[in-house]
């Protein structure tokens, strides 16, 4: 980072690191036994998809990573343009939920589509509300979003399972980052 960047507030991206997924059911015990979360079974991978060439093909190599996964995975659009790629699986099994978005998103890494990769969300309740982990790829950190009602987030339960997750998940520390995600699949 140069003096300029310096001057100007810019900051240098953190490189994603895809392996921080599998740190998340070491986390999910301590969310468990803490603050009564358990996972839910859903988890999603989320991009932007660009338009032009580039766009046809992520396209295509979501449609081949749809195709070979033997309908493990749903894939569904947003009101804001953004791809969901949705998993299910049974609630007490994290861990391969957790590998198989890891698998997604090396793919897409590994097809030259790291730059449209924007988070992975994986949901947890506690019988009553939702709770979302989140990851941004971009900024290399975990987040909670915990959604009440359709345009509402509750910032003070987001703040205490940070607090009680924070040693096992490296969790953004610029709050302005914790972007909402209303809607999000699974959630």
């Amino acid at each position: 980072m140069g003096l300029l960047d310096i001057l100007l507030g810019r900051s240098k991206a953190v490189p994603p690191n895809l392996d921080q997924l599998f740190s998340l059911p070491s986390a999910a015990i301590t969310l468990e036994t803490a603050a009564d979360y358990r996972p839910t079974g859903s988890g999603s991978v989320c991009f932007k998809a660009a338009e032009g060439g580039g766009f046809t093909a992520l396209r295509d190599e979501v449609d081949k990573l749809l195709a070979l996964d033997n309908g493990k995975f749903t894939s569904t659009t947003d009101s804001y343009g953004f791809t969901w790629l949705v998993r299910q699986t049974a609630p007490d099994d994290l861990e391969t939920l957790v590998t198989d978005l890891h698998a997604v998103n090396t793919s897409l890494v590994d097809a030259g589509f790291g730059g449209a990769l924007l988070c992975t969300l994986v949901a947890f309740t506690n019988g009553t509300e939702p709770l979302g982990l989140v990851y941004l790829y971009k900024r290399g950190s975990w987040y909670p979003f915990v959604p009440v009602g359709t345009d509402r987030r509750d910032n003070a339960k987001e703040l205490q399972i940070k607090s009680v997750v924070g040693t096992d998940l490296n969790f953004e520390q610029d709050l302005t980052r914790w972007f909402p995600i209303y809607g999000a699949p699974g959630l």
